[in-house]
């Protein structure tokens, strides 16, 4: 089972987001659309890939936004990466995992997690590092130089799990994420909400994962 850390184990970025973009007057959706811009090669893609650092970026991004009019700083952006740890959907990795099933997390992500490097030691670490220790497999686009939705990351990811496509189940929030593990044969889900990906798991896996359910 592959899974998405941003949007699926953590609460959406997107809501940071929004809540930034209302404060400020900004358009709706103003980050995402930036980001969705030159999707290969915008600022965002090149410091997930770690082509550039994060001073870069945040300078990158700024021009980028520049560019369409609005000031927005790279290091603003990636201050609202910190999204709130799922329980739920933690217990359904324990879940899946006591099935015997092999687990991996599949994140585009930067350098020093969460864009910052030599980031102090918080609780909030000590618990995220609790849920990575749960995987099998962590495929981070920081360190293999690929990420999300290139193809050679999926292949990475089972190449690192031992297991065909055709095996596995992806959960991500992004459906633009999503289509190439379709494509190859993945069973995908589309995470709207934590209850929605539980639901469709449990579909897809044919037990549940709640407590409702045992």
């Amino acid at each position: 089972m592959l899974w998405d850390f941003g949007g699926v184990i953590l609460s959406s970025p997107f809501e940071a987001f929004n809540h930034y973009e209302e404060v400020r007057g900004l358009p709706t959706n103003l980050i995402r659309s930036i980001n969705a811009t030159d999707p290969d090669t915008n600022a965002w893609a090149r410091f997930e890939r770690s082509e550039i650092t994060a001073q870069e970026f945040d300078t990158a991004f700024a021009d980028e936004a520049r560019s369409l009019g609005f000031e927005i700083r790279g290091a603003d952006v990636l201050s609202l990466l910190r999204g709130e740890i799922r329980s739920e959907m933690v217990a359904a990795l324990d879940i899946v995992r006591t099935r015997g099933f092999l687990t991996a997390c599949l994140t585009n992500n930067m350098s020093g997690g969460d864009g910052r490097r030599e980031a102090p030691i918080t609780d909030r670490d000590t618990a995220i590092e609790a849920v990575m220790q749960r995987f099998d497999a962590v495929i981070e686009s920081s360190k293999v130089g690929v990420r999300k939705p290139e193809v050679r990351f999926y292949e990475i990811a089972c190449e690192t799990l031992g297991v065909e496509p055709a095996q596995c189940v992806f959960l991500d929030d992004l459906g633009v994420n999503l289509k190439p593990a379709a494509a190859m044969g993945m069973t995908t889900i589309k995470v709207l909400s934590a209850e929605q990906a539980l639901c469709d798991l449990e579909s897809a896996l044919g037990f549940g994962l709640r407590s409702s359910n045992d």
